[in-house]
């Protein structure tokens, strides 16, 4: 069977970011099965906390991947390649100084970060030892994300999958390196993270200069082109929004289960871990509408945009159907795997339903995602989440009295209207 070109080069561009997101809830389930094999569920429940802290302050600012790409790919779709470097320091320099920020402010955020996630405990003890090694991750993290839309705009998905299997190929040995053999527990896997994240800045970095050296015979430093600024500043900024959101709800999610004991915040950590492992494979068709919608725009092609988008969604929902059976049949054996703490893998098992669930319900989410970033409609991901937000946390409290299931039912119904919103909007608003 041959597949028609378009869904060819969106299978193109979508492999290497599968692959190389695979590895990223690899790492999650390495640092998980690694600290959830110690003697005391408070270490993996300490990670957890942190790593959601870290997804909060790090990933808050995701939108200087997502804005870069829009911008970018609608730049190198009208080939203005001048455009393209400039917004390239652009978000350098953006990223540096929410960097700086961070840094500045590390001794209030990180204790009332946690403070609002966890009750004092043995799990937010072991979370501050991550938190003060990790953040000093906060200018290769953010530089990162800014170098990875840069290059995926330019349909260069390929240099996402060499940075991440290098960033994650290196945290995992890492990780087994500090955790297992020199026993520094949670600090070692934050060590690990520390060192994978300035290895990938320094290799991406000298990518990027080669780059730019194609594209342009001598280096120019011109970062401050009103137009584009006000454009980023304006789509960033609801990118921003739209993310806090995401990562709030993610936040509590984490304490509302926190609440119910540490086996429970344990095996919550897993499933979620299932669940983040589906957006990451998905998330490769998201990664290729950013760069092939965001292209057609700058091109006008209306026509290219929405078969991109159909394409996109018949590739998007097999893969989720596969990836939500394999969860149904064999969800057991990887729980199994990722703890050996008899009370935290029987509340996982119970749990068990909802990975193999919630993958389908977010699907269109994790596409339209996409779609409305190389459109550089910012603004209804962002009104789409407000929704999806405010009926989560509805739905938590006239479900509060079922407990840990309550939850899950909650999250269910946040992701179910994510995908909803833009779906509906995109077809009754953007078809045409």
């Amino acid at each position: 069977m041959t597949l028609p070109p378009l869904y060819k080069q969106i299978f193109a561009l979508s492999l290497p970011i599968i692959i190389s997101n695979i590895s990223v809830p690899l790492l999650g389930l390495v640092d998980t099965a690694v600290v959830g094999h110690l003697n005391d569920a408070a270490y993996l429940a300490g990670v957890t906390l942190g790593a959601t802290l870290f997804s909060f302050l790090f990933w808050g600012f995701g939108f200087l991947r997502m804005g870069t790409t829009g911008a970018v790919s609608q730049a190198a779709g009208g080939e203005d390649w001048s455009a393209v470097i400039r917004l390239l320091q652009q978000g350098v320099l953006m990223a540096l100084a929410i960097a700086l920020v961070l840094l500045l402010f590390q001794g209030w955020l990180v204790p009332q970060g946690l403070a609002l996630l966890a009750e004092p405990g043995a799990a937010r003890d072991q979370a501050a030892l991550y938190a003060g090694v990790r953040i000093w991750s906060a200018p290769a993290v953010l530089i990162n994300y800014v170098l990875m839309g840069w290059f995926l705009a330019q349909k260069n998905s390929r240099f996402a999958l060499q940075m991440l299997l290098l960033g994650n190929g290196i945290n995992i040995l890492l990780d087994l390196v500090f955790v297992v053999i020199l026993g520094w527990q949670v600090q070692g896997v934050a060590f690990a993270s520390l060192i994978a994240d300035y290895s990938v800045l320094v290799v991406g970095g000298w990518l990027a200069l080669k780059r730019i050296r194609q594209l342009q015979s001598r280096w120019q430093w011109q970062p401050w082109v009103a137009k584009e600024l006000k454009a980023l500043f304006r789509v960033n900024h609801q990118l921003m929004v739209r993310t806090w959101l995401l990562l709030g709800s993610m936040a509590y999610f984490t304490s509302r289960g926190a609440a119910f004991g540490s086996e429970t915040l344990a095996a919550n950590a897993i499933l979620m871990q299932l669940i983040m492992m589906a957006s990451y494979a998905l998330d490769g068709y998201a990664y290729a509408a950013e760069a092939l919608v965001g292209q057609a725009e700058g091109a006008k092609d209306v026509r290219l945009r929405n078969r991109i988008v159909s394409a996109g969604a018949v590739m998007s929902g097999l893969s989720v159907g596969l990836i939500s059976l394999l969860y149904l049949l064999w969800g057991d054996y990887l729980i199994a795997l990722l703890t050996d703490l008899p009370e935290v893998k029987q509340l996982a098992e119970g749990y068990l339903l909802w990975a193999v669930l919630i993958p389908l319900l977010a699907a269109g989410s994790y596409l339209l995602d996409g779609v409305y970033i190389g459109l550089m409609r910012s603004d209804v991901m962002r009104n789409g989440m407000l929704i999806a937000f405010a009926a989560f946390l509805l739905a938590e409290a006239l479900l509060s009295g079922l407990g840990n299931q309550g939850l899950w039912l909650a999250f269910a119904c946040f992701m179910l209207l994510r995908s909803l919103v833009m779906a509906l909007h995109y077809f009754f608003r953007l078809r045409d």
